[in-house]
């Protein structure tokens, strides 16, 4: 391409372009409204019988067991506060993984990646719609709870941002390398499922890592999530947490420095020998 032409792609041109795949992302959303107030209702359906079995277990004192753990009794806001940093995981996930699949069984895959546009806006752009539909439905959810189950959270709300901001960025470069693994597979829903499933469930998201037996607590331990969970909720909910907040941070910060161009690079990587072998449009 001509250096003149190249001259005309700017960071303008490239958000305009993230832009652009997120507004048609939206604009999908946007047909099926009932399936957006459904994805509000939801969680707050399937954390109806855990409220009812944790109240089963109170004591006059309330949560003895669980506070002995974290700190402190309020369980239904620590499991709530999981579900949602659970679900920004599954937007990159889904946002990334998934549409690059539909893309596949549609065919249009090789023809959107003609445009000039570098292929890792093309993905981002699919997860801005998904991370910013996660966070309109997840205030309707945590609006419902504070109705439902009395739902609150008495820390800093901008020191919690501080330590979730870097975690949501991060997991861009776990959908880097996990968009180069659909590429490689050509599948995504088990995949998916699996993944998501399991990092959320390692993170300490419906329950404190500490009763996780030692070789499975390893695990959990070695996951930068574990430590984002319990940063956002030691500051939203002044909970014990596992190691002081500022080494949280630290680690936060240092899981983003390496895990974005990590994943990065191994998606060019793979996108590049999928266009040797001729496989990206296979399905």
């Amino acid at each position: 391409m001509p250096a003149e032409s190249l001259a005309r792609y700017t960071w303008a041109s490239y958000l305009r372009a993230v832009l652009a795949v997120a507004r048609k992302d939206w604009l999908h959303f946007l047909r099926y409204p009932l399936n957006a107030v459904f994805r509000i209702v939801e969680p707050i359906m399937w954390l109806t019988p855990i409220y009812f079995l944790g109240r089963s277990f109170a004591t006059a004192q309330g949560n003895i067991g669980f506070k002995e753990y974290v700190g402190v009794g309020d369980y239904m806001s620590f499991i709530l506060l999981g579900g949602v940093l659970s679900s920004f995981i599954g937007a990159v996930f889904w946002g990334m993984g998934q549409s690059l699949k539909q893309e596949m069984d549609s065919g249009v895959l090789e023809s959107n990646w003609m445009a000039p546009v570098p292929r890792p806006l093309l993905l981002i752009g699919q997860t801005v719609a998904s991370i910013t539909i996660t966070s309109v439905t997840t205030a309707g959810t945590l609006f419902l709870a504070w109705l439902v189950f009395g739902f609150h959270v008495s820390g800093n709300v901008l020191y919690a941002l501080s330590a979730a901001l870097p975690m949501i960025v991060a997991l861009y470069g776990f959908g880097f390398a996990f968009a180069a693994v659909v590429l490689l597979m050509r599948d995504a829903n088990t995949l998916i499922d699996v993944s998501n499933y399991l990092v959320s469930i390692f993170s300490g998201s419906n329950f404190p890592v500490q009763v996780l037996p030692r070789p499975l607590l390893v695990i959990s331990l070695a996951l930068p999530l574990t430590y984002g969970m319990d940063a956002v909720r030691g500051f939203l909910m002044h909970t014990r947490t596992l190691i002081p907040l500022g080494y949280e941070l630290l680690i936060l910060l240092a899981f983003m420095a390496l895990m974005v161009p990590l994943g990065y690079a191994v998606f060019r990587r793979v996108e590049t020998r999928c266009r040797r072998l001729g496989t990206i449009g296979m399905h």
